[in-house]
Order: C-alpha cells, then sequence, then structure tokens
C-alpha cells in the first residue's frame, strides 16, 4: 500500500478535528478555514519524463524489464519530496516541479550497482526512495537535470538470522512493521519504533540515523547496526567483520546518516534482542519541565533506565498533545496542570517488575505524581497518530511543523528557551504568533534530544512563513550549543547549518569521500553537503 500523495500515512486513519480543538484554533491563534482543499492528483499538470530511449532501455535492463522503469504521472508525483509540511503544502497546490523523471525498481544489490552505471553513463542524478518520510528535504536534490528515484520497495526480505549471535541481515526496503513481523517469527525483535515506524524502511533508518521513541532501552538505529552492504558508482563497500573491532576508523559510522549522498545502503546487519514478554507503560505528573527534566536525567544517569522515557512540557501537556489520540478530549483536560511524563518498560516479567519498581521510587523521590497506566498505555497506543494529526490541522487551516534537537543535560535549559524564544519572536513579527510545544523524547547518560511542535495560521504564504521561522529556530540551535539535527537528518533543511557545525575542515574531509565514491556526484545531489 502506498502512502497518501497529499498528506501521510492511510487515508483511512485521518479524522476531522473536534469542534473544540478548531475554535481553539480560531481564537487563541487567528486560524482560518481553507477556502479549497488540496488539488485532485489526475488534475496535477507533470512536466514529461524528460528521459532518452537510450538511458530507459540501460535502465529497464537493469531491473529486468520495462516494468520495472515506471514514468507515469501519478507515480512520478508519489515519489516527490518527503513528508515535511512544506512538501505537503506544495504537492497540495500541484507543484511538481522537482518530480522526478521515472522512478527505477531494483530487486537486489547487482541491480542497484547496475542502475548507478547506467545513470553514470547518461547523466542522471539518482536518489534513493525508501518509505518516503524524510522530512528534511532528504527526496529533494538540488536540481542537476533529470534524476530518477531508486526506489527500494523490491528490496524487501530478511536475508539471515543468527540466534547464536542475536543478529539479523535485513534488505532496505523492509518496513518497520514487516521487519517486526517477520523478526517476530523467529522470537527476536528491533525495537526500533520511530514515530514513522508504519511507513519508514530499515535502509532510512540507517540513511538518516534514526532514533526511536524506545531508544532509552533498546538504543539509537544506528547503535543497532552491525553491518552495511553499500552499493556506490564506484563499487561495492563491505563494513562489519566483527560487532566492535579496532581495525582503524569504523566506517559504518561514516555510511550511517550519510542520506544516499555516499552511495545506495542494500543490506543492514543489525543486532536483535528476544520478543519481550512483559510490557508496562505508567504515566507520571510534574510540577515543572525543569523539575520533571532533573527527573529523567537522574534515570539516565544512575537507572534504572526504562525502556522508554520521554517527557511533557507545560503546553504540550495541557493542550493534549502528550497523547495525540485524546487531544482536545476530556483526559487533556483533566491532566491540564504541570507536565505529564511516560516511563515504559518491555523485557522479561523479573526485568520489568524490577525496573518498574525502582524507577518509581526515583520519580517519586523528584517530585513525580504517578497516574497508573491509564496514560502511559494511551500513549503507547496513540504513539504513531501524530501526523495523521498534522494532516487534519492543515486541513483546518492550520500551519503545523516539527523540529528536533539535541544537547548535554547542562545546557537544555538554555536550548529549550532559546529555541521557543526565537520562533515565538520571529513568527508573532510575521502576523502569525505560534502555539510552540516541545518534550524530551530522548535520553542519554550526558544529554537529551528536545523536539518542538509549533502550531500558527499559515499567513498569505504558508512555505515562506515557515522558512522564515525555521531559519530563526536553527540559528537558536547553533547559537545555544545544540545540534542541528537529533534524528531527522540533514537532507536540504538542515545543509548550512550542519555545514557550520562540521566545520570548514570536516565538510571538506567528507566532500572527498563523497568524490571518491561518487566521482561525478549523481547521488543525491545537494542533500547532506553544497554542491560543489
Amino acid at each position: 500500500m502506498d502512502m497518501l500523495w497529499s498528506g501521510w500515512g492511510d487515508p483511512a486513519k485521518a479524522a476531522p478535528l473536534p469542534e473544540t480543538v478548531i475554535g481553539l484554533l480560531r481564537d487563541l491563534l487567528g486560524v482560518k478555514p481553507r477556502t479549497a482543499g488540496p488539488v485532485a492528483l489526475e488534475d496535477i499538470a507533470v512536466p514529461q519524463p524528460g528521459l532518452e530511449p537510450a538511458a530507459r532501455q540501460a535502465l529497464s535492463a537493469a531491473v529486468g524489464g520495462e516494468e520495472h522503469v515506471r514514468t507515469d504521472a501519478e507515480t512520478r508525483i508519489r515519489h516527490t519530496r518527503g513528508k515535511s509540511t512544506p512538501d505537503l503544502l506544495r504537492i497540495r497546490d500541484g507543484e511538481v516541479d522537482d518530480v522526478p523523471a521515472a522512478v527505477v525498481l531494483p530487486a537486489g544489490h547487482d541491480d542497484v550497482l547496475a542502475v548507478l552505471r547506467a545513470c553514470a553513463e547518461h547523466g542522471l542524478a539518482v536518489v534513493p526512495f525508501g518509505g518516503g518520510t524524510s522530512v528534511v528535504g532528504g527526496l529533494a536534490p538540488s536540481r542537476r537535470g533529470a534524476f530518477v528515484a531508486l526506489d527500494l520497495r523490491r528490496m524487501d526480505a530478511l536475508l539471515a538470522v543468527d540466534p547464536v549471535s542475536r543478529t539479523a541481515t535485513l534488505q532496505p526496503g523492509i518496513r518497520g512493521p514487516q521487519a517486526e513481523a517477520l523478526l517476530a517469527e523467529h522470537g527476536f525483535t528491533l525495537g526500533h519504533f520511530p514515530q514513522s515506524f508504519e511507513w519508514a524502511s530499515i535502509g532510512g533508518f540507517a540513511a538518516a540515523r534514526s532514533s526511536g521513541q524506545a531508544s532509552a532501552g533498546y538504543g539509537r538505529f544506528d547503535e543497532m547496526v552491525l553491518g552495511l552492504t553499500v552499493a556506490t558508482p564506484e563499487g561495492t563497500l563491505d563494513t562489519g567483520r566483527a560487532p566492535r573491532s579496532a581495525a582503524g576508523p569504523d566506517l559504518r559510522q561514516l555510511l550511517l546518516g550519510s542520506e544516499g549522498a555516499f552511495g545506495v545502503i542494500t543490506s543492514v546487519t543489525v543486532r536483535v534482542r528476544p520478543v519481550p514478554r512483559a510490557r508496562v507503560y505508567e504515566g507520571w505528573r510534574f510540577a515543572s519541565f525543569e523539575e520533571g527534566s532533573a527527573a529523567l536525567r537522574r534515570l539516565a544517569q544512575d537507572g534504572p533506565r526504562p525502556t522508554v522515557l520521554r517527557l511533557s512540557d507545560e503546553t504540550e501537556t495541557l493542550i493534549g498533545l502528550a497523547q495525540p489520540d485524546a487531544i482536545g478530549g476530556s483526559d487533556a483536560a483533566q491532566q491540564s496542570a504541570g507536565c505529564m511524563a511516560v516511563a515504559g518498560y518491555e523485557g522479561t516479567e523479573g526485568d520489568v517488575a524490577y525496573r518498574s519498581e525502582h524507577a518509581a521510587a526515583v520519580l517519586r523521590d523528584c517530585g513525580g505524581t504517578p497516574l497508573g497506566e491509564e496514560p502511559g498505555e494511551r500513549w503507547a497506543h496513540g504513539r504513531y497518530s501524530a501526523p495523521y494529526l498534522r494532516d487534519s490541522l492543515l486541513d483546518a487551516g492550520a500551519f503545523v511543523e516539527t523540529l528536533e534537537t539535541a544537547t548535554f543535560w547542562s545546557r537544555v535549559p538554555e536550548l529549550y528557551a532559546s529555541v521557543r524564544d526565537a520562533l515565538t519572536a520571529t513568527l508573532t513579527e510575521a502576523g502569525t504568533p505560534p502555539l510552540i510545544m516541545c518534550h524530551i523524547s530522548h535520553v542519554y547518560e550526558n544529554g537529551a534530544s528536545l523536539y518542538f511542535t509549533v502550531v500558527s495560521a499559515q499567513g498569505e504564504d504558508a512555505v515562506a512563513h515557515w522558512e522564515t521561522g525555521k531559519h530563526a529556530a536553527n540559528e537558536a540551535i547553533l547559537g545555544a550549543g545544540g545540534t542541528i539535527s537529533h534524528h531527522h537528518g540533514v537532507g536540504t533543511d538542515h545543509r548550512d547549518w550542519y555545514v557550520r557545525e562540521a566545520g570548514p575542515l570536516g565538510v571538506e574531509a567528507l566532500r572527498a569521500v563523497k568524490r571518491r565514491l561518487d566521482p561525478a556526484g549523481l547521488l543525491n545531489p545537494g542533500v547532506l553537503l553544497p554542491l560543489d
């Protein structure tokens, strides 16, 4: 099943906003109803593919037939950009000036190598396409003529399971739920559950250094990866002969997060763990974001660490976004004071009982009030609902977008205040005063990630409106010592700030790698690194 071309996920799961929320948007933010809905798919004027017959023939030969090289309008539209709010606003208005010339579907590593050779011969850029869930311009290359979207959906096999070492090797096109189902047949789980889980792919998780909502227990995706096979225009890279090595710099870490700019990931070997026998999710309340942050830091540093650990600030708790499926409902109103935290535990019955009991003692000692399992279970049930909520907000005429960053614990208060202040000042000056919510989404011994949600009226030009706010937020992030991205990646949206974060010498080192692996600059041009 394909994602909704003009929104997120499965259209059947989208629901209109409650009247109470629409009224709040109107009264608080001045949101006005949209005068028209998205343009119809069949009404979008798509440019001709511009693919020379010889190029099409070479691509067809590379992937085993014409049926695996698609140039019809609908397929090309569905592979245009990603799922950021500006991406959706543009495609809802019928803007497809950066549509791929063709969508190519390889079946394996050798097919990918052949496609890259064909594209090099015919001067076509290549954009690897997994689940299509990028929210940072990772599927929107800088234009250098025609490009093809390399859709990896046919590469969706579980290649190997090693139950002794507890590893599994998967192809890159497997989506999250499919990977979990295949691993569960062997009694294992990957434990990687980002908000994009239902649609994102294994290859995309690796390419963007994804971090799941259960990262406190299972770790980030880059911590799970033990080996990669990567196809490049210059040949194949195989990395990962052992779980850890002192044989020089770790090439896995160079390829993780490279977002298709260095090569196309064709297989991923990951560590897996037994399917948990017990799961418990609990809600906690803290009087303030500062108090709750201190409690999360104590658990992250001294334990016992829950599998899931997150904290919503006062605004997010008040609005009810801590439980997206209940936004605007009575439960959210009843929990309007202070900040809500979720602590989840997965594992054996004994492990879950021990950690939940001892973590509860720490949370109480830090000022937390237990709310029982109902809020935690509701969060777990609705954890993938927020992107659908965004579609409903856009339909109602509101603008909503997210951004995330991370820093060390000592800098969290400054980073939190700096980003909020920058967004509030900039968007208010632009005539669209925002509602800004935030939660701590991932915790580490030494720091944490902050995940912001911004809601406002769309204004006269919603895309330009967000570019102004996003620029201000990015400047605030770097100014306060944060990283420009914790788990969404760099893409084109964060590229210029990533260059500043990495520094001139670091960027030149990465350019040298790209020149060696991709000398013609065909792979995702302008993503991650500026064009030469």
